[in-house]
């Protein structure tokens, strides 16, 4: 039977005794036996024969070397999570620990209760070996169809920014957080360690590090296992953590060490959080635990295959013996390795787990596996939102005034954030009032939990903007709060938001698979504002002028992305209000900071962007009747750029039919078989004729908007325009001109492009030629822009 085991307050955990010893020993001996049985068999999961060749898979894919170690920690933290009814969620850090924790959630009984066809006996067994790395089945690594997980396996550098994530603003949750030594390598997770600074032990949960040294990655030794202990300490030590190391290879001594440094460092968690939370410490910054636990690479595998040797080494990083199906010799080790394990022992002939096994098992609703937080979408509540037409900026006149889009945005932000004061975060790389988001302050501060100068501004341990110049760390972060159930927003120039491509590509990943698993519940959408963009970017120069994650994120599944260019204001709080109320997107928005023309007062903005995309009839001189030409514009700039084209055609070729067509939802361009958003054909076509030139003004680079409209009857005709990797520092007007975007290029290819026009607007051409020619000597001579031009506003 069982052996019943009364929940313990934090800080005071039983002594582990020889009992408490076995009942580890023997959940990590039943998760070994399955973690190499997911690897290596089709069939006789139990061992009732001798093994055959047909009995394994034909091929052997996935990853012992990490997995041992795994196991062993998910052992004892649910030892310890029974002790003291702990709410705590693991992130697998390690890249490929997939064996690792499908074993432990089936050991659990979490797997069962998600996949019931994976029964808990022999037949459940079979099934959950077959289907590891196998067509059909599930991957090596942890990912959206393992129970208990935020954090893909795939990909590594990311899980110590995903547990903080979790972390903040989950007061009662402990997260521990297993980084591989060579996950240890990477750039996000060296950052990563700087979190703990912006960790508040009242308002948040702990984030308890595992740093797991097993010596190698794939073929070379990690550069964390080299270093001597003292000099480890001495790091983790200035980053403001105190360490704790756990070394060995002998299990019944390891296990003994291991459950007293884990009883210390959940102790001096509850000392610390208990300290802030009853006003009893003395306002210094704490020293968290950290874990350091080295153990061999392949613990318990194979020694020595072939002559050479195994366990401790890199050849236990994937599958230490791969000639089981050709070599008698392979697999009589095998059966060997699998036999070691006594699974007799662990369980019954029906392959349900023994009691000694599950002893160590917190009840149901504590399983690591089973943690609510590992699936958001069940604890998510949807944002209060103030009526964002409240905020609306009056527009008497379309094109006549200016307001800085992001800093009405910014007013906004403030009362988001007031109002959802637990449930809410923006976080940006030190650019928050650089992106005129500047009001959020007057509700809050930015995140700080380490020491304060009197010169500082708007730093304070309960702060909801998180800064910090990593965008890895502001993806980490708001990826591990959007899984765990929150919402949030990540501004950012747009430049360098390519820097967490990567990182974005695997949350892409994530959503895609997650929304075909019916127990996984949708979560807040990932949401990007892109400012201090391209075309603005003409003080800092050629390095922060790149609009081409658009590009990247159009790669990922339509049902998915989604990127909005509102070109004011008002679309913009539109469109802001609609991104924040979605799930299980990941949202782009492009928006310039500078004081830019309003076009559309509140009711017709949200009209424009309810469609998408639309004309401004104000703005064209077709009508209502077919076009001789569209001017089609996305962003904000383009679209400048497009209306004053618009009123220099009007003003020299008033008998030009021109229609201007705006685009804020970029998916609209796409037909509806490519997107969810797609614009039919036929409407399509009554905005553009299929025979009408297009001339297209387009924020990013020019070919994406070929790659979009490609199916349309219109595209031999359409000519876009946009950033084609010319730039430097120069004036706004000039950075347009390099590209071919300003407004007199933009007449001319309407000039060049409209059957008809050329032979009778020669002396207009050239006329546009030379105002593009005087626009650049002017800025040579004096430093800015033209008035003019500078100053344009629509006079209509």
């Amino acid at each position: 039977m069982r052996t019943e085991i009364p929940p313990q307050a934090p800080g005071a955990a039983p002594a582990f005794d020889q009992r408490a010893q076995l009942q580890v020993d023997a959940f990590w001996r039943a998760a070994n036996y399955l973690s190499v049985g997911q690897i290596y068999l089709l069939d006789n999961p139990l061992l009732t024969e001798p093994l055959r060749p047909d009995h394994i898979k034909p091929r052997r894919l996935g990853h012992w070397g990490t997995t041992p170690g795994l196991n062993f920690l998910y052992a004892h933290l649910s030892r310890q999570v029974a002790l003291r009814e702990l709410e705590m969620m693991w992130i697998v850090g390690p890249g490929h620990g997939g064996p690792a924790a499908v074993a432990c959630a089936w050991l659990e009984g979490t797997y069962t209760d998600v996949y019931p066809h994976v029964g808990r006996d022999a037949d459940g067994m079979r099934r959950l070996f077959r289907q590891f790395s196998f067509p059909g089945g599930v991957p090596s690594h942890v990912a959206p169809e393992t129970p208990g997980s935020i954090h893909e396996g795939g990909e590594l550098g990311y899980s110590l920014a995903h547990a903080h994530g979790a972390a903040f603003d989950n007061p009662n949750l402990v997260v521990a957080c297993v980084i591989g030594d060579g996950e240890a390598e990477t750039g996000p997770l060296a950052a990563s360690w700087a979190s703990v600074k912006f960790v508040d032990p009242v308002r948040d949960g702990a984030v308890l590090p595992i740093l797991h040294l097993n010596g190698y990655k794939i073929a070379n030794p990690t550069v964390w296992a080299r270093v001597p202990e003292e000099d480890l300490a001495s790091f983790l030590e200035g980053h403001g953590y105190r360490p704790y190391f756990v070394s060995g290879d002998d299990p019944s001594v390891m296990h003994g060490r291991m459950a007293g440094v884990l009883d210390e460092a959940l102790d001096a968690i509850a000392a610390i959080q208990r300290a802030a939370r009853q006003g009893g410490g003395d306002g210094a910054r704490p020293r968290w635990p950290v874990i350091v636990l080295r153990t061999p690479k392949g613990w318990t595998g194979p020694r020595e295959v072939d002559g050479k040797p195994v366990e401790g080494t890199w050849r236990s990083h994937q599958v230490p013996l791969d000639k089981v199906r050709e070599d008698g010799a392979h697999l009589r080790m095998l059966e060997e390795w699998l036999r070691r394990y006594r699974p007799e022992e662990l369980f019954t002939p029906g392959g349900v787990p023994v009691d000694d096994v599950t002893a160590v098992l917190p009840r149901p609703e504590r399983r690591i596996s089973a943690s609510p937080h590992a699936n958001g979408g069940l604890l998510l509540r949807p944002l209060r939102l103030p009526d964002f037409r409240d905020y609306a900026v009056e527009v008497e006149r379309p094109g006549t005034e200016t307001a800085s889009a992001t800093t009405v945005l910014g007013g906004w932000l403030r009362d988001v954030v007031r109002a959802n004061p637990r449930t809410f975060r923006l976080m940006g790389p030190d650019e928050t009032a650089s992106n005129r988001l500047s009001e959020v302050f007057e509700a809050t501060n930015r995140a700080w939990s380490a020491e304060r100068l009197p010169t500082d501004e708007f730093l304070g341990p309960d702060g909801r903007v998180m800064e910090v110049l990593s965008e890895h760390l502001c993806q980490g972060w708001l990826e591990g709060y959007l899984l765990t159930g929150r919402h949030g927003l990540f501004n950012c120039y747009e430049a360098f938001i390519h820097i967490v491509d990567a990182m974005f590509n695997q949350h892409a990943k994530w959503l895609k698979v997650s929304r075909t698993l019916p127990w996984r519940r949708p979560i807040a959408s990932l949401n990007y504002l892109l400012t201090s963009h391209v075309w603005r970017q003409d003080h800092n120069g050629f390095t922060h002028q790149d609009p081409g994650f658009i590009d990247h994120v159009l790669n990922k599944k339509p049902e998915i992305v989604r990127v909005y260019l509102p070109p004011d204001a008002n679309t913009l709080l539109s469109v802001a209000d609609h991104c924040l109320s979605s799930r299980d997107y990941v949202n782009v928005i492009v928006a310039g900071k500078q004081p830019a023309l309003t076009y559309l007062p509140m009711d017709e903005a949200i009209a424009h962007c309810t469609r998408g995309i639309g004309t401004f009839p104000w703005a064209g001189t077709d009508d209502g009747e077919t076009p001789d030409v569209v001017l089609a514009c996305a962003g904000d700039i383009p679209t400048l750029e497009t209306l004053a084209a618009a009123e220099l055609l009007r003003e020299h070729l008033p008998e030009l039919k021109a229609r201007v067509v705006n685009v804020v939802d970029l998916m609209r361009l796409q037909p509806p078989t490519e997107h969810p958003h797609g614009l039919p054909d036929a409407e399509f076509d009554t905005l553009f004729p299929p025979d009408t030139p297009v001339i297209f003004a387009f924020h990013g680079y020019p070919w994406l908007i070929h790659r979009l409209t490609y199916k349309r009857a219109a595209h031999p005709h359409i000519h876009a325009r946009g950033y084609k990797e010319e730039g430097t520092t120069t004036t706004p007007f000039d950075m347009v001109m390099l590209n071919d975007l300003d407004r007199f290029h933009l007449a001319m290819d309407v000039i060049d492009r409209v059957p008809g026009i050329g032979p009778r607007a020669a002396h207009l051409r050239q006329y546009l030629s030379d105002q593009r020619l005087d626009a650049r000597a002017y800025t040579r001579r004096h430093g800015e822009d033209r008035p003019d031009i500078r100053d344009w506003t629509w006079s209509r």
